[in-house]
């Protein structure tokens, strides 16, 4: 036996702690009068926008947005079948990136109690930055695993080394497309509710990055 060609399958996984959260909050309110709705979700939300900025300035929220104003109007039915006056309802949403789980626990704690504030969804996630180097680091190790197994059965054929012919993502090794290493990226996060708990606290799992790789070498 001269040479054979192996095609084989590395993979690999990196757990990371999440570095940030991106938490979203919507302060609603509803009524028979739109001007009156309006002017009410106004001041509800401006308690929401000074504890993010004192945050912001504190360096604890590392970046904030704030939607315009929503405004929408309904005509619901009553029991006995006929259309009822319009309800106004209103609403701004805020989302906030905090450095600190502990710190978005605290905040989260603070307001929720507020009138008109509902909590939503929180994003765990890294920088990009982070996100970048342990990409580059996972595909890495994802290569050597598919190198390793082309030389496992390589020896086990008794044959000394292998080439490499060919690596690509799962799916596109001779396919004509251009080879790339892109690995997937998992991204576990929860969302909670306002009315969950009197005080919130925030575990959240580690952020799983992996990649997986084919690839076609020469065994000879």
């Amino acid at each position: 036996m001269s040479e054979v060609t192996v095609t084989v399958r590395g993979e690999h996984e990196a757990r990371v702690a999440p570095e940030r959260a991106t938490i979203r909050v919507s302060v609603r309110a509803e009524g028979p009068e739109r001007t009156t709705v309006v002017e009410q979700v106004v001041r509800l939300a401006e308690p929401v926008r000074g504890s993010i900025t004192e945050r912001a300035d504190a360096g604890s929220v590392v970046d904030w947005t704030s939607k315009r104003l929503s405004v929408r109007a309904e005509r619901p039915w009553n029991n006995e079948g006929k259309r009822l006056a319009p309800v106004y309802y209103a609403s701004i949403d805020f989302t906030a990136t905090f450095v600190e789980a502990s710190e978005l626990s605290i905040w989260v704690s603070d307001i929720s109690p507020w009138d008109g504030v509902e909590v939503g969804w929180v994003n765990w996630h890294l920088t990009p930055e982070t996100t970048a180097r342990i990409e580059r680091e996972v595909a890495a190790q994802a290569v050597g695993v598919a190198v390793t197994r082309a030389e496992t059965y390589a020896h086990a054929l008794g044959l000394e080394g292998v080439t490499p012919l060919e690596i690509a993502d799962v799916g596109l090794i001779s396919s004509g497309q251009p080879a790339a290493l892109a690995p997937m990226m998992k991204v576990r996060g929860a969302a909670f509710a306002a009315d969950s708990a009197p005080a919130m606290e925030y575990e959240p799992e580690d952020i799983v990055i992996s990649a997986t790789v084919e690839a076609r070498f020469l065994a000879r």
